[in-house]
């Protein structure tokens, strides 16, 4: 079984390649001449997430997984959902993978142009009303829900912004997003507590995203 398994596979792949090198090669033959399943799917690239960010006294615990999906079938297993946004912000990406780093980078540029103006380190509130702005006028096209976390100098703490779909901006202690956060608001509303230590925020983030 695994033999004839490994045949099929590899007789599929051929078949795909043939099929794609004919149109590009034979401009008389169309898609519409050959099965639908000969040709590879084109599915949107999702980050199918978890994704949790936490305050404590003096900085954020953020963690994510790192599988990247396409429907069913798993792109990346190791896919760094972290993106840093500066040197002490950062930025937890869920939704369409190309949507939300085409966002990230403009927030980059962004908040790089802000801090050159103003003379001053971009706060987390910076970041936060940033992504939103793009977010929000681009609601109708965009799939992007984010957290945007990190060390606000000004405050002399952390801070955790949620940017869900839609682009609304709310500040929030504790934030969870991505579609496997689903199944954690539960988990996180019993065993989150305000004012916990930095220790315990990192066990409890650890526990939701594994």
């Amino acid at each position: 079984l695994i033999h004839f398994y490994k045949r099929f596979v590899k007789k599929q792949e051929i078949i795909v390649m043939a099929t794609v090198a004919s149109l590009q090669n034979f401009p008389g033959l169309t898609k519409d001449s050959f099965p639908n399943d000969w040709f590879p799917t084109c599915q949107e690239v999702s980050t199918g997430t978890t994704l949790c960010a936490v305050e404590f006294d003096g900085g954020v615990v953020i963690g994510a997984d790192s599988r990247t999906s396409m429907g069913t079938w798993v792109a990346n297993r190791v896919t760094d959902k972290l993106t840093p946004v500066t040197d002490n912000i950062f930025c937890c990406r869920s939704g369409s993978a190309a949507d939300t780093q085409a966002i990230t980078d403009m927030v980059k540029y962004r908040l790089n142009v802000m801090e050159i103006d103003q003379g001053r380190p971009a706060t987390v509130r910076d970041a936060a009303w940033a992504f939103k702005e793009i977010a929000y006028e681009y609601r109708d096209s965009l799939m992007a829900g984010l957290i945007v976390a990190g060390y606000d100098h000004q405050a002399g703490g952390g801070q955790v912004w949620t940017v869900p779909v839609g682009g609304m901006c709310v500040r929030q202690p504790v934030s969870i997003g991505g579609s496997g956060s689903t199944f954690l608001y539960g988990m996180m509303d019993y065993h989150y507590k305000e004012n916990m230590a930095q220790a315990d925020c990192e066990k409890l983030v650890l526990q939701m995203v594994t």
